[in-house]
């Protein structure tokens, strides 16, 4: 440290400092939110943390400072990490005859209330889906309000609540539905619902789901001062508590599931979430599998939110994952994934 200049010794320290966060962040996982609420919003920001990380490893390493060990041994405690934030290489096999894709994607309604100032936005998510034509459709915050038909799905499973908004979740499917069901979650609005099909001999179990919403406004030029500040961290505080009740609901009631199983939909929360690791449990996320750069779902101006998910039973294989960013109708994006029913030999 003597050897340093003022100003690298404050590099230092802000170094130490942002080592120490980020080594918190990997711990929280491990951790149920409702032991350490305001802790928690550390994993919302711990891809940015990585950023950080990575660029003062590069500004010691380029003054060949020993310093560099600090962020080089935090990147490397998280490396598996990385690829839940961020994937350089994409994967994308031929398509085989017993492929089928699946899509999830939040709607918002639909529109319903024009937070998009474009009255064709309904239309332009029904021909989006027709020319992505997945085999399987999740759609989170459906509303019947839009009144839009997928003559393309001969089953179907459709729950929604309210009296003059009903809103709810929808699962359309080109395959036989044999089961069907909802996991109400206490005190709140979202839900979670599941479809059995029929897909030639096999039986896939399908989770559709939308957990309690942290409710951040994403206009970067809303003004926070500390009393907005503190209100924030109490709804974040609360909205992940929240989740980890959903989340174990969901747990319990996938243990009696008996057939391969994917789980999709929208956890308002990060990949680094204690959320996040009970629904995934023993699954495979599919964007870490077969995806590509950042993945972010949610569209929050320069920052990569990724909280849309698609987790697949070890029994499948992930061919191709795709986050289609560059379809702006809804606050999200949507999400596909190819899967393939892995046979026993």
């Amino acid at each position: 440290m003597k050897k340093l200049s003022w100003f690298n010794r404050v590099v230092f320290g802000v170094t130490v400092f942002i080592s120490l966060i980020t080594l918190m962040g990997y711990l929280l996982p491990f951790l149920a939110p409702k032991l350490f609420p305001f802790l928690s919003v550390v994993t919302l920001v711990l891809p940015s943390l990585l950023i950080i990380n990575v660029l003062l490893f590069f500004y010691w390493a380029l003054q060949f400072k020993r310093q560099v060990i600090v962020p080089f041994l935090v990147l490397m405690v998280g490396l598996t990490s990385f690829s839940r934030f961020y994937k350089f290489t994409e994967k994308e096999e031929e398509k085989d005859i017993e492929d089928f894709v699946l899509m999830s994607y939040n709607v918002r309604l639909f529109n319903l209330f024009e937070w998009i100032p474009d009255q064709a936005v309904p239309e332009k998510i029904k021909d989006f889906i027709e020319v992505q034509d997945p085999d399987v459709l999740c759609l989170q915050e459906f509303s019947k309000n839009a009144k839009l038909n997928f003559p393309q799905y001969k089953y179907r499973y459709i729950t929604t609540h309210g009296k003059k908004i009903k809103t709810g979740q929808a699962i359309y499917s080109k395959f036989q539905i044999i089961d069907k069901g909802e996991i109400n979650l206490p005190n709140s609005n979202n839900n979670v619902i599941f479809v059995d099909i029929l897909k030639g001999k096999d039986t896939i179990r399908i989770y559709s789901m939308h957990l309690q919403s942290v409710n951040i406004s994403p206009d970067i030029h809303e003004k926070i001062d500390e009393a907005k500040s503190k209100k924030i961290l109490n709804r974040l505080s609360k909205a992940f508590r929240e989740q980890q009740l959903q989340s174990e609901l969901m747990q319990a009631h996938r243990m009696d599931a008996k057939y391969p199983m994917i789980v999709c939909g929208d956890l308002n929360n990060s990949a680094f979430s204690y959320v996040y690791r009970n629904i995934k449990g023993e699954l495979k996320d599919a964007f870490v599998e077969a995806g590509s750069g950042f993945g972010a779902t949610y569209h929050f101006p320069y920052y990569p939110a990724r909280i849309d998910y698609i987790f697949v039973d070890k029994r499948m294989e992930v061919k191709s994952f795709k986050t289609h960013s560059n379809f702006i109708n809804s606050d999200h994006y949507p999400i596909t994934t190819s899967l393939k029913i892995r046979r026993s030999e």
